[in-house]
């Protein structure tokens, strides 16, 4: 599955936060560089024999509304033409999250358990070591003590105990003991130690990745009123029928319906089949 830049930036950082007991929640966003084109109001699905790594399996059911794809390694793909009615996109999303996540018990309990405060226990998964001894300013010549303040062209930095302050031109950095705050841009990161989170934020597209040991939750969301949303859990541990990764790719005008291609594999790096499911949803409701 291809997501914008910034989201494969946090899976790398999950990446490395994954390993072992630490855990991370990573909230971002992106801004969309080219415009996307207006998203097609379909009554019926188109259902190719084959697509990318998939095969259909029989045909299309409920009057062309439903079509079932198999893919590698026991994978499983339903793409489902789904009409609003009187809900919202966000309420169909969120019945859909929670049967997936259903489906994967462990896995959503282990992360809701990692970021509830009177549950999550562990080492830290992020912090900005930006106080302390010594803060040095790279090429710049400013170095600052424990405790001092120093200036040079375009930085200042205030390091005192475990607090430190430093100033950028389009960029700031304050750390407080087990917290730190970094602004750059449009950009804001903050930091908690204790909690175990890192949460990144901006405008327009929104990207939302927690994880906790070896476990990970996806949502992104594009801007404007049509729905372009994908959602993904994964973990090294499979559920108890097998799976390692559910998840969906979704799209549709505003007012619907709604084309969601739903995803179930037992090898969490089903990058292909992702791939499949969206071409899927885009061939049937546009890019």
């Amino acid at each position: 599955m291809r997501l914008p830049l910034v989201s494969i930036f946090a899976v790398s950082l999950l990446t490395a936060a994954c390993d072992g007991e630490n855990s991370v929640q990573i909230s971002s966003t992106t801004r969309e560089t080219q415009p996307r084109g207006v998203l097609k109001v379909v009554e019926t699905l188109q259902c190719p024999e084959t697509i990318g790594v998939l095969t259909r399996k029989g045909s299309a059911h409920d009057g062309g509304t439903t079509c079932l794809y198999s893919g590698p390694r026991g994978a499983v793909v339903s793409v489902q033409l789904v009409r609003l009615g009187v809900r919202s996109p966000d309420e169909v999303l969120e019945q859909l999250r929670d049967t997936l996540s259903a489906d994967m018990p462990h896995t959503s309990a282990g992360l809701k358990a990692a970021t509830d405060p009177t549950v999550a226990t562990g080492s830290a998964a992020a912090t900005a070591d930006v106080a302390g001894s010594q803060a040095e300013g790279s090429g710049t010549g400013a170095t600052v003590s424990d405790g001092a303040t120093a200036a040079t062209t375009g930085l200042t930095v205030d390091a005192r105990g475990d607090k430190a302050v430093v100033r950028l031109p389009g960029m700031s950095v304050d750390a407080d003991g087990d917290k730190a705050s970094v602004r750059f841009g449009s950009f804001t990161i903050n930091a908690d130690n204790a909690s175990e989170t890192v949460n990144i934020q901006s405008q327009d597209e929104t990207v939302r990745i927690q994880a906790h040991d070896d476990a990970a939750e996806v949502h992104t969301r594009a801007p404007g009123d049509a729905i372009r949303t994908t959602y993904m859990l994964t973990d090294s541990r499979p559920a108890e029928a097998g799976w390692r990764l559910v998840g969906y790719e979704a799209r549709g005008p505003v007012g619907g319906p709604v084309v969601i291609a739903t995803v179930h594999a037992k090898d969490r790096n089903s990058d292909a089949v992702f791939d499949a499911a969206k071409e899927l949803v885009t061939l049937n409701v546009g890019e």
